[in-house]
């Protein structure tokens, strides 16, 4: 296991009430709902963000909207590289709270 993949770990244990799965075969943060926020892939995190957030985070050198496959992005979601890992834990606690309030 990575470091990287160990901070994924950490920072699902540091959420009440959310659980880890897969998505795309990758691991993943899901809440009560079902819905995930949190995406652990390639060593680096994607979240699904407000778009305010999205915004922000788009500054971050190397962050991009996330693409599962060339071509694919999907709407919301932001990659977010290793190099910003510092901002891993806020960006998951953001995510989980948007993602908790949507509707099953």
């Amino acid at each position: 296991m990575t470091k990287y993949e160990q901070m994924y770990h950490d920072i699902a244990a540091s959420i009440p009430g959310v659980k880890e799965s897969k998505m795309f075969g990758a691991l993943c943060i899901k809440a009560d709902n079902g819905k995930a926020g949190v995406l652990f892939w390639k060593d680096d995190m994607v979240f699904k963000l407000p778009p305010e957030e999205q915004e922000k985070v788009l500054k971050l050198k190397g962050a991009v909207v996330f693409e599962p496959s060339e071509g694919k992005q999907m709407n919301g979601w932001i990659h977010v590289p290793r190099q910003h890992s510092n901002l891993w834990p806020q960006l998951a606690q953001i995510s989980m709270r948007m993602v908790g309030d949507l509707k099953k």
